[in-house]
């Protein structure tokens, strides 16, 4: 264990206005009412060289935590414990002085991080190469955009290794190139045993780092564990009403389905079938098949809408759709009635395991009202016996012609 978060509690004395902040200056009484509560009995242990990542809505109290971490915030109880080097990338150019240049704040930042100016000559060098901002660097950090800042940041906080590494939310700012960037560092510093901390609303990214994800919700850890299954019950957490229930089910493969919605539809069965229409689970690469699902009408319903995603072993999608992209929504549907859809393609996908997402709703997407939606509806392999060997997530069969042009 490099990090222990024990019991940690976070409060604020929150005012209607400055006046009454004024006078409680003078008054000796806080009332409770005006006490908000951030962050409310957090505990978690995070494993050397483990990579975690922390997800949640807006103001579930995901950036106070990693403040408390980062010791750039005091809990109001609890502590955290760590005998390792700790180094973050939080609020965006925070600890940057406007008025000083990249390479000054780079000395400054460093200076604040424990190295002497001996071991910043060592590394400033990188510092300026890994952010790519030329000439910049040695101009003032006000005039700088916010992909600028970000790339100083976190060039400054990469130029040595350190035992733990939070980043909150710093690499969806800036440039496509640059966050590629980053987040092959991060790779990098994952297969040299950093332990990680990550906030990003980025899934596919989670997935394909974290070896573990905590979920707050309202100040408390509602899930912690295997990211697929914890980002599938966020999912349904973030487009659930009042009347819908999440549940979540262990499948015999060891993957955690997790089904949502209000049960006014619902899905009776899944299948994927050749062109013989037999039943299978494994596909062979750019053969026709066919996904076929049985839905049932609980209620009467103006419209219903079935989509699809087929996602890879991290989770990541490789294709989707619906039935209202499509241009075949149903409508007028009564009591009781069920429907078959049978979705045909060519599986032009590359060899691995793979699982199927359905949704149930009424429009273009599942968040406005979700009927049905269920994560590893189905899982299927694909193998190559017929095409020539390939790497990737899909088969894209091309065709290949060869001219000499000279000679």
């Amino acid at each position: 264990m490099i990090l222990s978060v024990q019991n940690i509690c976070k409060t604020y004395l929150d005012y209607e206005s400055n006046f009454k902040r004024f006078a409680s200056w003078f008054s000796k009484n806080k009332e409770e009412k005006n006490v908000k509560t951030v962050l409310k009995d957090v505990s978690f242990d995070v494993g050397a060289g483990e990579v975690v990542g922390l997800i949640g809505q807006n103001g579930a109290g995901k950036s106070t935590l990693l403040k408390i971490i980062s010791h750039t915030l005091k809990p109001s109880s609890g502590r955290v414990t760590s005998g390792a080097k700790i180094s973050s990338i939080l609020e965006l150019g925070m600890g940057f002085h406007g008025d000083l240049t990249g390479r000054q704040n780079a000395y400054q930042s460093c200076s604040l991080m424990g190295y002497s100016k001996e071991q910043i000559d060592e590394i400033i060098a990188y510092i300026e190469d890994f952010a790519e901002i030329g000439e910049y660097f040695d101009y003032p950090v006000r005039i700088y955009s916010s992909g600028m800042q970000m790339r100083l940041a976190f060039s400054v906080v990469t130029a040595n290794r350190p035992d733990i590494l939070i980043i909150d939310e710093a690499l969806s700012v800036g440039d496509v190139y640059f966050q590629h960037k980053s987040f092959d560092k991060i790779k990098e510093f994952k297969s040299l045993g950093t332990t990680l901390i990550i906030v990003s609303h980025d899934s596919g990214a989670i997935k394909s780092i974290c070896d573990r994800v905590i979920l707050l919700e309202k100040g408390q850890i509602l899930k912690d564990g295997e990211p697929e299954a914890v980002l599938d019950y966020y999912n349904a957490l973030i487009s659930k009403k009042q009347d819908v229930q999440i549940s979540q089910v262990a499948l015999e493969n060891g993957k955690i389905a997790t089904i949502s919605g209000n049960k006014k539809a619902c899905i009776k069965n899944v299948e994927i079938l050749d062109a013989a229409g037999k039943k299978i689970q494994n596909l062979e690469v750019g053969k026709k098949i066919k996904l076929k699902v049985t839905v049932q009408a609980n209620e009467n319903l103006l419209s219903l809408v079935l989509g699809y995603q087929i996602k890879n072993r991290f989770s990541q999608v490789v294709y989707g759709t619906n039935t209202y992209h499509l241009k075949q929504a149903l409508k007028n549907l009564k009591k009781g009635e069920e429907y078959d859809f049978s979705f045909e393609f060519d599986a032009n996908l590359g060899v691995g395991s793979f699982s199927v997402t359905l949704a149930l709703h009424d429009s273009d997407n599942h968040l406005q009202n979700n009927y049905e939606w269920r994560d590893n509806a189905i899982i299927f392999n694909v193998v190559n016996f017929s095409k020539p060997d390939f790497v990737g997530l899909a088969y894209l069969e091309p065709s290949l012609e060869i001219k000499r042009i000279n000679g």
